[in-house]
């Protein structure tokens, strides 16, 4: 939970106008975010974790529940194994304390033969609050919750032609996905117009051209370019991710496992990015002071910004003046965490005054 506070909010030297309009925005912006961490993460499906069951026994219930609370802790602190961290087995046998809700959902998923596999999942929504303390006490490093989606493309060469999202391998694609899912890394799936064609030459993709794509998509961008040569699938990743371009391969004669690693590989490098390490959570204060607040719109959206960021726990206003506001943020790990967030968010832009940062239009 962030909460927030006034302390020498309003001096007698501003006009009542601006005074009366600047607590007005305060109240009701507290009233809107007091919950905002929490919502979050449950919003994003942080703490919802999923199973494949053979039935509904209570046997089974317990055992995919487990599994299901093991998977949530993956999301949070983005490993894909805990192998350098204390063993989560003994944590997760009591994951039905931990739950909110589950329900049983039942899948047909694609196969490679094009038939269709009917698998019933366990689906479990746990406490944030509860899972945030167990993640602390495995001493687990921590994934932002603000997390840029990838637009992942699939293009594939069959030795004649080179085609987007072939719907042949449509099963391969789902495969990422879940992936992507059950790590909690959000992707986009780039959609073709009403005749079937993208806005993207396949030749682009082949090359591996990830600034252009970025440039004119809506987020960082995952190239997944696959070959088959004999009894093996080659395949290329290319990702531009916060201006980080990054290149491997894979082979494997299963394209499916092909691209699980190579979906695994680009996701632990992008926590990699953004994980906040074991040593440097617990709580600092830093002051940050915002310049360019000219309307009461502007003060209203740079405070929702700071109460929003998952490393923020109290927000304080220190002092307001015209076109400047001064807040004392109390952070859940060091303010270089925050720094970062602040220089790649694009709300605030720093000044050449230390602490100091200018409202973007």
């Amino acid at each position: 939970m962030v909460s927030y506070s006034c302390r020498g909010l309003l001096p007698v030297s501003l006009k009542d106008s601006m005074r009366k309009l600047l607590l007005s925005i305060l109240v009701s912006t507290c009233a809107v975010f007091a919950h905002k961490g929490l919502l979050f993460a449950i919003d994003s499906g942080l703490y919802t974790g999923e199973a494949q069951v053979a039935d509904q026994s209570a046997a089974e219930q317990k055992r995919a529940m487990s599994l299901a609370l093991l998977q949530v802790l993956q999301k949070v602190s983005g490993l894909r194994t805990f192998e350098a961290y204390p063993d989560p087995g003994p944590a997760i046998r009591n994951a039905a304390a931990l739950a909110v809700t589950f329900y049983y959902s039942d899948r047909e998923l694609p196969l490679p033969d094009g038939e269709v596999s009917e698998q019933t999942y366990l689906v479990v929504e746990f406490s944030g609050v509860a899972v945030a303390d167990l993640a602390k006490s495995l001493q687990l490093p921590i994934w932002k919750p603000e997390r840029r989606p990838l637009t992942v493309w699939f293009v594939v060469d069959d030795g004649t032609s080179r085609a987007i999202m072939p719907v042949e391998l449509g099963y391969a694609w789902d495969g990422v996905a879940a992936i992507a899912s059950a790590r909690g890394m959000p992707v986009i799936r780039p959609q073709p117009d009403e005749s079937g064609v993208y806005a993207v030459d396949p030749q682009l993709l082949w090359g591996g051209y990830t600034e252009e794509l970025v440039e004119s998509g809506p987020a960082d961008a995952l190239v997944i370019a696959a070959r088959r040569e004999g009894q093996d699938w080659n395949v290329r990743m290319n990702m531009d991710y916060m201006g980080q371009v990054k290149s491997w391969r894979n082979r494997n004669p299963d394209i499916q496992l092909a691209l699980a690693e190579g979906m695994n590989m680009a996701i632990d490098q992008v926590v990699a990015l953004n994980s906040i390490a074991t040593a440097d959570q617990g709580q600092q204060t830093m002051e940050v002071s915002v310049t360019g607040i000219a309307r009461a719109g502007d003060y209203a959206r740079c405070l929702v910004y700071l109460q929003k960021l998952s490393l923020v726990e109290r927000v304080e206003v220190l002092a307001a003046a015209p076109r400047k506001v001064t807040f004392s943020l109390t952070l859940n790990a060091l303010p270089e965490y925050l720094l970062s967030a602040l220089e790649t968010d694009g709300v605030l832009a720093p000044t050449k005054a230390a602490g100091e940062y200018s409202l973007l239009p």
